[in-house]
């Protein structure tokens, strides 16, 4: 059963299935596990930045194209969601037309994009993609009647997903039912089954040939098959996930803005993720945002208490201090990439890969 439901792509390593175990079950009951808005807002930042960074993975891990236009299709369903609510008013509905028109301006975009790009070579069509990714924000910015300019576009999102809406009157297991809690939920059941769908579509025939395109398009492309065509879909379907992923972040916020769905950081965060975690795996996306989430949130707090513990010492109190958090985050990931060249997935497996041939030649002495 577990099989088929991770489209016979099992972790192939037992310390690996443990901390997707482990990260699976924190996010689920997060809530319940880290009291507080702050754990709850990581724990969604978390969720929308796993299926985001996955969706991102299906572009560059599974078919080895380099995009940097994949926060203007993030962004393009946060404003979808934003625009549609604040005009319409808060409703299901007005999150429907929002999240359908997005995903349709999306879909014509990647389209676009995929179609007039993909024939040029990779470097070229990473700088095209940049130049539109930075015009789409720059337009975001300017046309302020319409998405709020710099100050973005705040909204209500539906009564059910309310601050203010209580399902229970008492709380459960000593967490107020409210409709904050209920949002996360629908973000948390929408991250899982659009993962699992991600899991099938990089292990069906399609996933196979993107595969091959990324290792040899022109052996592939001699086989038989339309490379141009595949890259296309390939980039078109990780731009619908990436608008899912702003659109469930708009409806978390309640807010848009250029700097929170369409910024170059976003880009750099995204590509920083799959290096940890692992390119051409979806299970490093998982690894990779939650390691990458909890660090981005908490590194500052655990270096005020090193700063705490080491004040009054010259160079290292100076050091530890939460305003050098940037710099710790980057020692950490340097440290990660030279550890772990090939992430935190692929490490794992290519050690489960080896041990059991150190258990045969330990068994023969």
């Amino acid at each position: 059963m577990l099989d088929r439901l991770l489209s016979h792509d099992l972790p192939r390593s037992r310390m690996l299935a443990a901390l997707l175990i482990v990260v699976f079950v924190a996010l689920a009951l997060a809530p319940f596990l880290f009291p507080g808005a702050k754990a709850l807002s990581v724990a969604a930042k978390a969720l929308v930045f796993i299926l985001l960074v996955a969706s991102f993975d299906l572009l560059l891990g599974y078919t080895g194209i380099v995009s940097f236009a994949h926060t203007m299709f993030f962004g393009i369903g946060a404003y979808g969601v934003a625009i549609a609510s604040s005009r319409m008013g808060p409703g299901f509905d007005a999150v429907l037309v929002g999240g359908g028109a997005a995903l349709v301006v999306s879909l014509l975009l990647s389209l676009v994009v995929g179609l007039f790009s993909l024939r040029v070579k990779a470097i070229f069509f990473a700088m095209i993609t940049l130049a539109v990714a930075s015009a789409f924000q720059t337009l975001a910015s300017k046309l302020s009647d319409f998405t709020g300019g710099e100050d973005g576009l705040s909204f209500k999102a539906p009564e059910l997903m309310s601050p203010s809406f209580q399902l229970l009157e008492e709380p459960l297991l000593g967490v107020s039912v409210d409709g904050r809690l209920i949002t996360y939920y629908v973000i948390f059941l929408a991250v899982t089954l659009l993962v699992l769908l991600l899991l099938r579509i990089v292990n069906s025939p399609f996933g196979r040939v993107l595969q091959a395109i990324r290792e040899n398009d022109f052996r592939a492309e001699a086989i038989g098959f339309r490379t141009v065509v595949y890259r296309t879909w390939s980039n078109v379907l990780s731009a619908l996930f990436a608008t899912v992923a702003g659109a469930l972040l708009a409806l978390w916020l309640r807010y848009v803005g250029p700097d929170t769905t369409l910024s170059f950081e976003i880009m750099l965060d995204i590509l920083l993720i799959v290096v940890i975690g692992g390119m051409g795996t979806i299970y490093g996306a998982v690894i990779g945002s939650a390691l990458f989430v909890l660090a981005q949130n908490y590194l500052q707090d655990l270096l005020r208490l090193a700063g705490g513990a080491f004040e009054g010492v010259p160079v290292i109190g100076a050091v530890l201090t939460p305003d050098r958090w940037l710099l710790w985050l980057g020692v950490l990931f340097v440290l990660s990439v030279y550890h772990f060249p090939t992430g935190v997935v692929g490490r794992l497996r290519a050690f489960a890969l080896q041990r059991p041939t150190t258990t045969r030649k330990e068994t023969t002495r």
